[in-house]
């Protein structure tokens, strides 16, 4: 059945349907309400943007983004963004989409804490990031008509989200604190354990292997 939220139907088919299967049960209500709307604000931004996005893919691109987070996906050493990017590049091809536009899904989840580029790349991709840029920074927040806001809301509330995704985000990259090198997500580990030591990129380069 077709479902609309804020203006934005969600696309009533087989590939959607799995997608929100799987991100259903791989996932707490905390993940799954906040990926729902990183696709609602994501849509709702393009169009302020003038931008047309495939749907499907940008439904399965806010969905997925933060699956890297979670137990199942969660295992590797790599970046969370690219555990969640890995998964659903698997399951898209596996569901008959084209390497190229499960290549602009993957970008989309793997670039979505890398600020100053997604913008300027493909609709898919740079709507995931406006999307989560909204819902968790509050970037855009106010450009959007406030009762579209509220439909959002209501249909995926977000009680005591800003504490809840913090301490998401630490959980899923507190076992691989190499990974946040140069990243947003070296931020939340130094929030959460007093003892973590940023990786510094000025003495990377001056202590490295080659001679001066």
């Amino acid at each position: 059945m077709t479902e609309t939220i804020a203006g934005v139907t969600i696309p009533d088919t087989d590939l959607v349907r799995a997608t929100t299967e799987l991100v259903r049960a791989a996932t707490d209500d905390l993940l799954f309400h906040h990926s729902r709307r990183v696709f609602l604000f994501g849509a709702l931004q393009g169009r302020r943007r003038g931008l047309d996005p495939d749907l499907e893919l940008l439904y399965a691109g806010a969905m997925f983004h933060d699956l890297g987070l979670t137990e199942r996906y969660a295992s590797s050493q790599l970046r969370f963004e690219v555990d969640g990017a890995n998964a659903a590049r698997r399951f898209l091809v596996e569901h008959g989409v084209s390497e190229e536009a499960a290549r602009r899904v993957w970008l989309g989840i793997a670039l979505h804490t890398t600020p100053g580029v997604p913008e300027f790349l493909e609709p898919e991709i740079a709507l995931v990031t406006a999307g989560v840029e909204t819902d968790v920074l509050g970037i855009g927040h106010r450009d959007l008509d406030p009762g579209l806001v509220a439909e959002v809301t209501a249909a995926h509330p977000r009680p005591e989200f800003k504490k809840r995704i913090l301490a998401a985000f630490n959980q899923g990259v507190a076992h691989r604190p190499h990974s946040t090198f140069g990243t947003v997500n070296a931020d939340v580990l130094a929030h959460f354990d007093p003892s973590f030591v940023r990786e510094d990129f000025v003495d990377t380069i001056l202590g490295n292997d080659w001679p001066e």
